[in-house]
């Protein structure tokens, strides 16, 4: 599977909540390999920014699976974990703000505030539920992607904050994006 399988803003899909995986079976693991290249494609076409996770419903899948990459600094660590039904259990640390960009919502990034440390549970590929404590930038990952699984996008959080959004430049540089602008080129991005 390629980038050019991953959904985007106004695909209703993005918007609709993800039903609970009940069986681990071949179509669930070919999902999984699906979803680790169509984020690795687009890493690839990408010269600035690096595929951190995925969410099924991404690549027009409504189900509860998420990958997230092993190592978030090393490009060429190409290796992802696998979280299935996974779900919050707990949010704890502060909260705050910081940049945040997603595969399906090409070129604009927001600084969104999110809490600083989660719990999650998850079961893993052998069918066995797993419990993380993530905090940092692992913990604003996982409440990005089960964020997707409740049909929620980063934007939705930082929707009335016209300061909070950004574009990227061809340099890789983050600048300060012009909300009337956003609205004016995007008339569809919150699905209206």
């Amino acid at each position: 599977m390629t980038k050019d399988h991953i959904i985007a803003l106004p695909n209703a899909h993005l918007r609709q909540r993800s039903t609970k995986v009940g069986v681990i079976s071949d179509k669930i693991l070919n999902l999984i390999d699906d979803m680790e290249s169509a984020t690795l494609d687009w890493e690839d076409s990408r010269e600035h920014e690096v595929g951190v996770a995925l969410a099924a419903v991404q690549i027009d899948s409504l189900i509860r699976v998420v990958v997230i990459r092993e190592d978030f600094d090393d490009k060429d660590n190409r290796n992802f974990n696998i979280f299935i039904n996974p779900e919050i259990t707990k949010y704890e640390g502060v909260i705050e703000e910081d940049f945040e960009g997603c595969l399906s919502i090409p070129d604009v990034y927001g600084k969104v505030p999110r809490h600083t440390k989660v719990r999650v549970k998850a079961t893993n590929l052998e069918g066995k539920q797993i419990r993380i404590t993530a905090e940092g930038f692992l913990a604003r990952v996982f409440q990005h992607e089960i964020d997707h699984n409740n049909g929620i996008v980063f934007i939705d959080h930082i929707k009335d904050n016209s300061e909070a959004f950004y574009k990227i430049m061809e340099d890789g540089k983050l600048e300060p994006q012009d909300y009337d602008s956003l609205i004016k080129d995007n008339p569809r991005l919150w699905g209206e």
